[in-house]
């Protein structure tokens, strides 16, 4: 469901929304792809950052256990 709603853009704005929009695009279309695009964009920037954040609480033990497995798999030098 789509709803109507007013935004006020100054006159080079408009200029460059018509530009990329082109003929082929209402600007509504596009202001709606343009803004759909940024969400995700920062849907995944914030569940990237969760994700470096649990990471980085975990380093010390992640190494280790990479570690120990590279251990188990390397040649025993005898």
């Amino acid at each position: 469901m789509k709803e109507k709603t007013s935004v006020t853009l100054s006159t080079e704005v408009l200029t460059g929304i018509d530009r990329m929009a082109g003929s082929k695009q209402s600007r509504s279309a596009f202001i709606e792809g343009v803004l759909r695009q940024y969400l995700r964009e920062r849907e995944r920037a914030q569940r990237d950052a969760r994700d470096i954040g649990l990471i980085n609480r975990h380093a010390k033990r992640l190494n280790r256990d990479a570690e120990d497995g590279l251990e188990d798999q390397a040649p025993k030098e005898w």
